[in-house]
């Protein structure tokens, strides 16, 4: 038995894949627009630098490598990801913990560099 409140549906509204993918490509293009051509140069060549290592790696790694420095924001990072991704840079290779200390271990994609 469980003492949490139980809905046998979800409530109208609630659960809208479509409407969360909207969200996302919103917020994805607001990160881009506010990202430096500077940064987001120098972050993606980090990227590619790990892709050709062959392993997986995450956003904490291109800071640890000293490969990049930190974004103004930590949402300039997923536009950068997503791009190489579609780019057929990277693929992703799971979700992880954050190397990072200040995001308490949260979870984070993994990325590996596409073998081409």
């Amino acid at each position: 038995m469980t003492t949490q409140l139980q809905f046998p549906l979800p409530t109208p509204g609630t659960v809208n894949p479509a409407a969360g993918d909207a969200a996302k490509a919103d917020g994805m293009a607001a990160a881009e627009a506010s990202t430096t051509v500077e940064w987001a140069t120098a972050c993606d060549a980090a990227i590619q630098v790990m892709a050709r290592r062959g392993v997986p790696f995450q956003a904490a790694d291109l800071i640890a490598e000293g490969l990049v420095d930190e974004p103004d924001h930590p949402s300039q990072w997923g536009p950068r990801f997503g791009i190489a991704a579609r780019h057929g840079v990277i693929q992703e290779a799971g979700v992880v913990p954050s190397k990072r200390a200040t995001v308490h271990r949260s979870l984070c994609r993994q990325w590996v560099g596409r073998r081409t």
